[in-house]
């Protein structure tokens, strides 16, 4: 670290290369919390959370039971142990509230006064944070298994939705309508995903074992369809041709510079395309359990060197190095299997939601050093106290 600092002062060193090795070494600590606690609201288990970029503050998590609720994740209370209290709760008595299982819910990238949910009620709601009402809602014809904004977009305000139709549908925020819909699965679609770089590309996984990838400004169906061989057809059979995985394709995640997409599949198998080829980069992340039927929700690490996978995998979290595909480690807490999880880039945190009901969080472990820092403060403050009576009482 010294070293790091010493480069940076002589103008050896870019500054990020610092950031990025102390992002790195605080993600390869990473360890359950014991200081921190998130209220627990949900009655069931939790499906998707979503922590807003604009001050990196509030979280939101929808569960099972239909409820949604935003925390403050900041600590104000000048100690170390201390719970991310829940600011507010669209619950069971609320009258607009989602009637079955909210999947996904997500902040809007540029304002943190409204989020979209969408549940298995077939409806997706934009809610107002101050009211806590809805704005709009917009009503499907099945159930909803994912949606996504874009993080990027200036030139539209498009809302991607993946049913149990395979045909997805675009919902403009703006007019509040369905204005487009992207055919080409023959299954359900489980997720779906913006990319980070292009405002109008667009990913999609479906049941069908494919992915494709579009441009939502034309209107002649996909770009191309993730090819798990490369097109080579030796190694493919007749049935499988021109698919990403050997089962349902249930999660997708972009890298924070849009250059590469990750998929996973009930094939158990995570696989690292180029986004921009369509290539699979044959990167061997090993057995990746996913027994889920629905969408899955994982997330990639930002501002690391190297970067790193975070998934879901039975009642752990799998840490994995994106390009190599070595297994770091694997998080251990819950007590019933683990549904989504969110990467905070501005802490290197991670909170995980599971069917157990519970949110926990994955913090930083200080160093030695810091803790000794933290010890010879306290070590004063307690040195120093007796003194004060001792006068005290000489004057008295």
């Amino acid at each position: 670290m010294l070293g790091f600092l010493t480069a940076r002062r002589a103008g050896l060193d870019d500054p990020l290369r610092l950031r990025r090795a102390e992002s790195t070494r605080r993600v390869l600590n990473l360890k359950l919390n014991p200081d921190r606690d998130v209220d627990r609201i949900h009655g069931n288990g939790i499906n998707s959370i979503d922590i807003e970029t604009i001050e990196g503050r509030y979280m939101l998590s929808g569960g099972a039971d239909g409820v949604i609720v935003i925390y403050d994740l900041e600590n104000y209370s000048g100690k170390p142990q201390y719970t991310c209290k829940a600011v507010c709760t669209v619950g069971r008595s609320n009258r607009h509230v989602h009637k079955f299982s909210v999947e996904t819910v997500l902040w809007y990238p540029y304002d943190t006064g409204m989020f979209v949910s969408s549940s298995f009620d077939k409806t997706m709601k934009v809610w107002d944070t101050e009211t806590l009402k809805p704005a709009e809602v917009f009503e499907f014809e099945s159930n909803i298994y994912n949606h996504h904004l874009s993080p990027i977009a200036r030139k539209h305000s498009l809302i991607a939705v993946g049913t149990k139709n395979p045909k997805i549908q675009l919902c403009d925020l703006k007019s509040g309508s369905k204005i487009h819909v992207l055919q080409g699965h023959k299954a359900e679609v489980l997720s779906v995903r913006w990319s980070p770089r292009y405002e109008h590309i667009l990913a999609t996984a479906s049941a069908d074992s494919k992915v494709k990838v579009w441009d939502v400004r034309r209107a002649s169906g996909s770009l191309f369809s993730l090819d798990q061989d490369n097109g080579d057809k030796s190694k493919s059979s007749s049935e499988a041709v021109n698919t990403a995985h050997n089962g349902r394709v249930n999660g997708l995640s972009f890298t924070s510079d849009g250059l590469f997409l990750l998929t996973t599949g009930t094939d158990d198998r995570m696989r690292l395309w180029n986004s921009a080829t369509g290539e699979n980069t044959l990167v061997n992340y090993g057995k990746v359990c996913n027994e889920s039927r629905k969408g899955l929700q994982f997330t990639v690490s930002q501002g690391c060197s190297p970067e790193f996978v975070f998934v879901p995998c039975g009642s752990s979290v799998a840490v994995y190095v994106l390009h190599t595909g070595e297994l770091v480690t694997m998080l251990r807490g819950h007590y019933n299997n683990v549904d989504c999880c969110k990467f905070h880039p501005d802490h290197q945190e991670l909170y995980s939601g599971g069917k157990d009901g519970n949110i926990l969080a994955w913090v930083p472990v200080l160093r030695a050093s810091d803790m000794e820092e933290e010890s010879d403060q306290k070590n004063k403050v307690h040195t120093s106290l007796p003194r004060l009576d001792k006068r005290k009482t000489k004057r008295g």
